[in-house]
């Protein structure tokens, strides 16, 4: 069997102009100063175990690219998951916990790309998650099938306006005109989303099988939330064995690039700790990279609770 270490997944330096990259830098750092200072009111002692096992989960999750049609892999986003399962700023503190360890320890996406890939991630996919499920719900009365299909409609739609938020990003930095860049984006993404709606479903059905009260949105979480810590943490490390197995085949966004003409513009990093997920000096590179996905779990998984603790409602 050959093992494949999964490929960076996110913007590289390189594809958006300066100009671009410092305002959505400026626009994601508003967004997370705003998580960090409205977080408090919903997050409690019981929802920071969850907090951390999702940012690892995610984390864990998004090593694992999927093959799609065309020659192209899609891998989990996660926005909507931890939307639903925390409340909107909880959850875009998660992904940033998984998105700046991601580029500052595994040199995925560029450090003055951060602030994009910040944005598309964390704000957009976050917001247009809690948006599209909070109405399903309400439709639906709270009903069982609300469940499933806002958090198949949540996810797919995460991936798309995600995308094309990217789009427009390459757009306005003059990497890929708006009128190519966006179908072309919207058009392989379309695809990778119903990944992420399917994956989406499944974790949901169990949740709602094994621990329905987690999926009551904005609301505290109930005791016990330390066995899901346990339970998460142990399905997260789960899939970074898994992680070797990843699809070799471009993601969305390299995909695009390579055919549209702009990929020999991606920038390398200005240093190298664990690049493309390989622990450096480990000869079997299935090892390095469960290695290197073993790190990069229970990292984010300390930085998520660090944030949880520090930022929880206190008493």
């Amino acid at each position: 069997m050959i093992f494949l270490s999964p490929h960076p997944m996110h913007i590289p330096d390189g594809f958006l102009s300066v100009l671009v990259s410092v305002v959505m830098w400026v626009v994601s750092a508003a967004a997370i100063a705003l998580a960090l200072r409205f977080v408090s009111k919903d997050l409690g002692e019981r929802d920071v175990p969850v907090m951390g096992v999702l940012a690892a989960a995610i984390f864990a999750g998004q090593m694992l690219n999927f093959a799609i049609t065309g020659g192209t892999s899609g891998h989990l986003l996660g926005a909507a998951l931890a939307t639903i399962l925390l409340g909107p700023w909880a959850a875009l503190l998660v992904m940033t916990a998984v998105v700046g360890t991601q580029a500052l320890i595994f040199q995925d996406g560029g450090l003055l790309a951060m602030g994009a890939n910040l944005f598309n991630m964390a704000v957009v996919g976050v917001a247009t998650s809690y948006a599209v499920y909070r109405l399903i719900q309400k439709l639906s009365g709270g009903k069982r099938w609300g469940v499933l299909v806002g958090g198949f409609a949540a996810a797919w739609l995460s991936i798309m306006v995600s995308s094309l938020a990217a789009a427009l990003e390459l757009a306005a930095s003059g990497t890929s005109p708006a009128n190519i860049a966006v179908p072309a984006m919207a058009g392989v993404h379309a695809l990778i989303g119903i990944g992420e709606g399917l994956i989406t479903i499944g974790a949901l059905s169990f949740i709602y099988a094994a621990r329905r009260d987690l999926l009551k949105i904005d609301k505290p979480q109930p005791s016990g939330s330390w066995v899901v810590l346990w339970a998460g943490l142990g399905i997260a490390l789960l899939l970074v064995v898994l992680s070797p197995l990843a699809s070799a085949n471009p993601d969305g966004l390299e995909w695009v690039a390579e055919q549209q003409g702009f990929l020999n513009l991606a920038q390398s990093p200005v240093y190298d700790l664990i690049p493309d997920y390989v622990v450096p000096g480990i000869a079997n590179e299935a090892l390095a990279t469960i290695a290197a996905g073993v790190i990069g779990t229970l990292l984010v998984l300390g930085v998520a609770l660090a944030i949880g603790y520090t930022r929880r409602k206190k008493g």
